[in-house]
């Protein structure tokens, strides 16, 4: 184009006449994007998103020796040296100038330019990146900030594709090649470093283990490997990492391992403590890797208290001075409604200064009846210190001794609230000079040695009326100050009721002070129990609850009757049977006068003593008496109707929940998995509480039932103890009121249960209950999944011929329901037991068959377990192509569906199929996955998981560490009794042995 509108042509009669011609803007040409290029991998360029051909392997070896220039000129001599080295073809010249001259072409202009006789090219490069982030991790590093330098590590890392230039020839790119997977391998430990630093040692255990397969002469990554089984509690395999690495070394090199390695072996030996967390800086503490920052807010009108506020002060100073020499504990022990809580939290929060590595927090609940269980609490705090789930142990011991250690060296602050008693306490306590703990309790702490005891009386009139005066304001106490005086001594002085008094006051605007001590003198019979002990809490609650209007009334007493620590917004409205619009307008007004506390939005919690007197005002209230019964059935129908429907959305064509307990109140409606599984996860305590409360005769059935529908609580790990403890409440439950019905299903998924935790022989036990009673009953649920499961347990018992059978009946008592998903489960379960009795060909027919109805049903979350099965028998016909492509395709989904347990199963049967495929190294590390992720099978399956790492590093060659895990593994086969401890004796049998 010229630039300007061209004439048109002439037209006939009657055409339209057109304007002269005017000139347009001609459009800028189009500034070309530059490319990017690669060398972190294959050689490669690109534009935008498009791939740009790079040409013949020695045109690569061309653009990667300008590439690794980083655009400076490279001279023809040193291209035609980095291309043949010493021998060039006697037209290497021009054939240095063809591949330029071909590269410019599909580069375009600007890209590759010549200068000064030589070469070279404009673009960004991966390398440079790299360069740029390694910088800003090593600069966030010496900042103190480990999380900022290990992402961007983690980002460095991630730029590689593969090895650098792979493909290219030439003796310049051999020499790259060897210098930048030696950087690699630097970033590498470097990251590794700082995951130990932050306490994801059993993360890097896997990692590691991988990494010393890959390099076995490189000391640094088993020096790491040694820290990391150290601090996860595997002290022997640290120690036979040091005993294969000296043998390997004199072996291949002649040498002894490096003074460091020596050294650690050495700490590790006499378990030095300092190995417990990493060593900190020369110059200044190291900052921890996470400073929990849990204290409730303080409330902006704190009044008084000064003198018990300088004294806990005092100590809290001293325990987090330089001097400090103990741990200090301070308990502040009180009537309900005197303040502790407030008062701790305010001196919690102006110490904080004293305790710059953070401040933990937590509600022990212990007026309540069901108080805060001490493992609960400590796997809590270790989460907020930054150690991942799957390196919390399971027993109260372990928890608390990992506890302390990960507190060690660091200043924290526990604040411990409401607590029953000191046994509570006691595993909860830092334990290490420069932490300190605040309690608080309605008993003395007389139990905590070495505490500083505090007694915490009602407020002087002088600081209650100075509260009081903070929150109505300053002008209208002044008019009517002798009114304030008597409102205060009517709240007896207690904060609590106080604050509930000049709230609802504050919020009035056109009620005086009079008109407010008025109202409280009407009570002053209840408040005259103010005096006596426990009953100032039941009497200062009743001035809040006594203010009420009566919807707000109702609602207090109803929503006080539920078990689970907070309640939503949904189950609410179930409980009052009200839209849920009404029931969050009575729920705020509720907070609005410190009766109910809001959680998050849209979830909402009684303080426990606040509970236990709106569950007293119900008794005392609720008229009829059977609405209190009624409200609950509302409640346990709510939960059961929405777990239906989100087992519906996960398990299509089940009929499980045709055989459900009917529900007259309606529950929430999901039309998509993740929302449907968001709110399982989300309720998972209030379900099983909701289980457990709902034991008695009326409901008994459907409470069964809500444990059914919920059974995916059972696998995510997360929830597997409170399932299991539920579980076992119904079964005793069930069998008490002599239902067989209910029974038979409560003992099903117990077996269902223990047979998960790898605990056969009492799983046995409920199934074969449970298929008597199902027989007796004629459930279909029953008897269908009662003898499912129990052919599952036989075969994990190696009883291959009775899981047979009872499998054959599984499938039977499937068809005969029209259960489908039902079916397909069992079909997969008995290609199992053909597969381990060598009738390979048959089993993979069995797991197809499961897979196709499955497929046909739209089952994608029990897809997965119908491909891990199908995985294990492709392993077993030695199509380990196919079985990995099974199993990762299973693993994919378990980790997508929050199956935790299932994803560690899996990583243990990808291990078994690299390890038949004679790549040891990656059995191990899958192995090591397993291990730190936790295992469908409990026990059982963590010894079946050390006995395959054992036989990876073997093959290895770290025969000592593999002994030391067959070692592990045997222990916990013979305290289970399992027979496969005479394969681990063989295993640990001396060379030579007969």
């Amino acid at each position: 184009m010229d630039g300007v509108a061209r004439t048109p042509e002439r037209r006939g009669p009657g055409s339209p006449v057109e304007p002269a011609a005017v000139p347009v803007p001609q459009e800028p040409a189009a500034v070309p994007v530059p490319p990017r290029f690669g060398v972190l991998g294959p050689v490669r360029a690109w534009r935008g998103g498009e791939p740009l051909a790079a040409g013949s392997p020695q045109q690569r070896a061309l653009l990667a020796a300008l590439l690794l220039r980083e655009g400076r000129t490279a001279t023809a001599d040193e291209l035609i040296d980095a291309l043949w080295g010493e021998a060039p073809p006697a037209r290497a010249l021009a054939a240095v100038r063809t591949y330029a001259s071909r590269l410019r072409k599909v580069f375009g202009a600007g890209v590759l330019v010549s200068e000064s006789g030589g070469y070279a090219v404009r673009g960004t490069l991966d390398l440079t990146e790299a360069r740029e982030l390694a910088a800003g991790a090593e600069k966030a590093r010496g900042a103190g900030d480990l999380c900022a330098a290990r992402e961007t590590l983690r980002r460095t890392l991630a730029l590689w594709d593969g090895e650098a230039l792979a493909g290219v020839p030439g003796p310049y790119a051999r020499a790259q090649r060897v210098r930048l997977e030696e950087w690699r391998l630097q970033l590498l430990e470097t990251r590794l470093e700082l995951d130990l630093e932050q306490g994801c040692h059993a993360e890097a255990v896997s990692e590691l283990t991988a990494l010393t397969a890959a390099h076995p002469l490189r000391e640094r990554p088993r020096e790491l490997l040694m820290l990391a089984l150290y601090r996860s509690g595997r002290q022997a395999e640290a120690l036979a990492v040091y005993a294969d690495t000296r043998r390997l070394l004199a072996d291949e090199l002649g040498v002894d391992p490096r003074p460091e390695l020596q050294d650690l072996q050495n700490r590790v030996l006499r378990a030095d403590p300092a190995l417990a967390q990493p060593p900190a800086p020369a110059e200044e503490p190291a900052a921890a890797p996470v400073r929990p920052a849990q204290l409730p807010a303080t409330v902006p009108d704190f009044t008084g208290r000064a003198a018990v506020v300088r004294e806990l002060g005092e100590v809290l100073s001293a325990a987090s001075g330089s001097e400090a020499r103990v741990m200090a504990v301070s308990a502040l022990a009180g009537i309900g409604g005197v303040g502790k809580t407030t008062l701790a939290v305010h001196v919690a929060h102006q110490a904080r200064p004293a305790f710059p590595d953070g401040q933990l927090y937590v509600d022990l609940q212990g007026a309540g009846a069901r108080a805060v269980e001490p493992e609960t609490v400590l796997g809590a705090f270790l989460r907020a210190l930054g150690t991942p789930d799957s390196a919390v142990p399971d027993s109260l011991e372990e928890r608390a001794a990992l506890y302390r250690s990960v507190l060690d060296g660091r200043r924290v602050l526990v604040l411990l609230d409401n607590a029953r008693d000191a046994a509570q306490v006691r595993p909860l306590l830092p334990g290490t000079a420069g932490c300190a703990a605040l309690v608080t309790s309605r008993v003395r702490m007389v139990g905590l040695a070495g505490a500083h005891l505090v007694d915490l009386d009602v407020m002087s009139p002088e600081e209650a009326l100075a509260l009081f005066t903070r929150i109505v304001g300053e002008e209208r106490v002044a008019a009517e100050r002798k009114a304030a005086l008597d409102t205060v001594a009517a709240c007896g002085f207690l904060p609590l009721a106080i604050r509930i008094a000049a709230s609802r006051l504050a919020a009035r605007r056109t009620w005086t002070v009079s008109v407010l001590a008025a109202k409280l003198a009407d009570e002053r019979r209840r408040l005259d129990e103010l005096q006596a002990g426990d009953l100032a809490v039941e009497a200062t609650f009743e001035l809040g609850y006594g203010q009420l209007e009566p919807a707000q009334a109702r609602a207090f007493r109803l929503l006080g009757l539920a078990d689970g620590p907070d309640i939503s917004l949904a189950a609410a409205a179930a409980v009052l049977d009200l839209p849920e619009h009404d029931t969050e307008d009575l729920l705020e007004s509720l907070v609005d006068t410190s009766l109910l506390e809001s959680a998050a939005p849209g979830r909402y919690r009684f303080h426990d003593l606040v509970r236990l007197y709106a569950r007293a005002c119900a008794e005392r209230d609720e008229h009829p008496p059977s609405e209190r019964a009624a409200a609950l059935a509302r409640l346990l129908d709510f939960y059961l109707a929405t777990a239906a429907g989100v087992y519906a959305i996960e398990r299509p064509g089940d009929r499980t929940v045709d055989h459900l307990e009917p529900t007259a109140f309606p529950g929430t409606v999901f039309t998509d998995d993740a929302g449907a599984l968001d709110w399982l996860h989300a309720e998972a305590a209030c379900i099983l509480a909701c289980v457990r409360q709902s034991l008695g005769p009326a409901t008994l059935r459907r409470a069964v039932d809500l444990l059914l529908a919920a059974k995916d609580l059972a696998e995510s790990g997360a929830s597997a103890l409170g399932y299991e403890a539920a579980a076992l409440a119904a079964r005793d439950a069930t069998a008490a009121a002599g239902d067989d019905h209910a029974e038979g299903r409560a003992r099903t998924t117990l077996a269902q249960v223990l047979s998960r935790a790898g605990r056969f022989d009492e799983a046995g036990r409920e199934a074969e209950r449970a298929i008597e009673l199902g027989a007796r009953t004629q459930d279909p649920w029953t008897r269908a999944n009662a003898h499912n499961e129990q052919g599952i347990i036989a075969n994990c018992k190696n009883l291959r011929a009775a899981s047979e059978a009872h499998l054959l009946e599984a499938v039977r008592a499937f068809r005969a329901d029209g259960n489908r998903p039902g079916e397909a489960s069992a079909l997969c379960n008995l290609s199992r037991v053909l597969v381990s009795v060598g009738r390979t060909s048959s089993g993979i027919d069995l797991v197809r068959q499961g897979i196709a109805i499955y497929d046909e049903l739209g089952l994608t979350f029990r897809l997965a377990n119908a491909r891990y099965a199908l995985g294990i028998a492709l392993s077993h016909a030695s199509r380990q192509t196919e079985a990995l492509r099974e199993l990762s395709a299973a693993l994919q989904t378990f980790v997508e569906n929050r199956q935790r347990l299932w994803e560690g199963a899996t990583h243990f049967r990808i291990a078994q199929v690299h390890l038949s495929a004679g790549r040891p190294a990656q059995g191990a590390r899958h192995a090591e996955q397993a291990l730190s992720t936790g295992s469908i099978g409990g026990d059982w399956m963590r010894a079946n998981i050390l006995t395959l790492l054992g036989r990876s590093l073997s093959r290895l060659e770290q025969t000592d560490r593999a002994r030391a895990c067959w070692r592990d593994a045997l222990a916990i086969y013979e305290r289970l009794d399992a027979p496969e401890a005479g394969e681990l004796r063989t295993l640990l049998r001396p060379v030579g042995a007969a």
